[in-house]
C-alpha cells in the first residue's frame, strides 16, 4: 500500500540500495506502488546464466556470507530489476523519504549448502 503519507519500504536487491518512500495516493494505482525491485530473471535461469564469480564480484564493499556464493547466485544483484529505475517509473505512486546503501546482507543456506526452499 502507499496511501497518500504512508511509509513504506522498498527493497532493491541484496547488492542495491533499498528505499523509504511515503506514498502519494494515487487512486489510479489503488493507493499501491510496487513491493521492490522485482525479479528480471527466474531462479532458474539466473542459476543457469549468472556465476557464483560474478556475485561474488558484484557484492564487493559488502559483507555477506561469500562462502555460500554457489548456493545464492539465484539471489545475485542481475537477476533483480535497477531498483533506481523501478523507481524512476513510479514517481507517480510515491515520494523517496531516504535511500539506503547496503552494507551487510545474509540469507539462509542449510549446512549442505543450500538455499532454503519452499515445499
Amino acid at each position: 500500500p502507499a496511501a497518500k503519507g504512508q511509509l513504506v519500504i522498498l527493497p532493491g536487491s541484496m547488492g542495491t540500495r533499498s528505499y523509504i518512500v511515503r506514498g502519494l495516493g494515487n487512486e489510479d494505482s489503488s493507493c499501491s506502488c510496487s513491493h521492490g525491485a522485482g525479479r528480471r530473471l527466474s531462479r532458474g535461469r539466473a542459476r543457469r546464466e549468472l556465476s557464483p564469480e560474478s556475485l561474488t564480484l558484484a557484492m564487493v564493499g559488502r559483507t555477506w556470507n561469500s562462502n555460500d556464493a554457489a548456493a545464492l547466485v539465484d539471489e545475485h544483484p542481475l537477476a533483480y530489476k535497477d531498483v533506481d529505475q523501478v523507481m524512476a517509473d513510479q514517481a507517480d505512486l510515491v515520494e523517496t523519504v531516504h535511500s539506503l546503501r547496503a552494507i551487510l546482507n545474509y540469507k539462509g543456506v542449510d549446512v549442505h549448502g543450500k538455499r532454503g526452499r519452499r515445499p
